[in-house]
């Protein structure tokens, strides 16, 4: 059957957690934030420093915001945070917008999608809405669909939570396409029939177009 639609997974694939030298303005020291800072944008999985008392957490985070705000406190104060302000200050500054980057290619291939009149969903496990970050890049209105683990109580790589998105496009799971970062939870939609693309969650500026060559293979975009 011919691909017609698309599902993105956000962080790693449309866009990455990038933060600035001076993102704690002097809260930790630069060495200590460039520490915590990249263990926090380590690939997907339970963190090898997250302590044996949280793992279980750490798997529900996505379904809840405060329990997701809970366990990344905790866990903040394991990895360098002194104290549970200061934890709750870190934790604040991880979901504002302006600390995400979208790769170099993300909001051309939307806007692409979007005149070529793809239908197009974003589908992540996330706790929080993410919609503030595609906003502040001006692309809020380029997916059609926003389908969150926290809204809809499923994570990846749930099957039903990959039929809720191909639901929502509009499209038997057959014709669509979910390009993701991880084989383990975005590849998951390849149990219900979905097409998969798999993108290196690379710091953006050494992916220019992953995305691109993405949907080309799948014949999404021109060559």
């Amino acid at each position: 059957m011919t691909i017609r639609g698309v599902l993105f997974d956000f962080s790693g694939t449309l866009f990455r957690l990038e933060l600035g030298d001076d993102w704690l303005d002097g809260l930790m020291d630069d060495a200590a934030a460039a520490e915590l800072l990249r263990r926090l944008t380590a690939p997907t999985g339970r963190p090898d420093w997250l302590p044996e008392d949280l793992h279980e957490a750490w798997e529900q985070r996505d379904l809840d915001p405060d329990l997701h705000r809970q366990v990344h406190i905790t866990a903040l104060r394991n990895i360098g945070a002194s104290d549970e302000a200061l934890a709750g200050k870190i934790y604040d500054r991880l979901l504002e917008p302006s600390g995400w980057r979208p790769y170099p290619d993300t909001a051309a291939v939307l806007a692409e999608l979007k005149a070529a009149g793809t239908p197009v969903g974003v589908l992540s496990n996330i706790a929080w809405d993410i919609r503030a970050v595609f906003a502040e890049h001006g692309v809020a209105e380029l997916p059609d669909t926003y389908v969150l683990s926290y809204v809809e109580g499923r994570v990846k790589p749930d099957p039903e939570l990959f039929r809720t998105a191909c639901a929502r496009i509009g499209l038997d799971p057959a014709e669509v396409l979910m390009v993701g970062d991880s084989q383990e939870a975005d590849g998951g939609a390849l149990a219900i029939g979905c097409a998969f693309a798999l993108v290196p969650p690379l710091p953006t500026a050494e992916r220019p177009d992953a995305l691109r060559s993405a949907l080309r293979a799948h014949g999404l975009l021109p060559a």
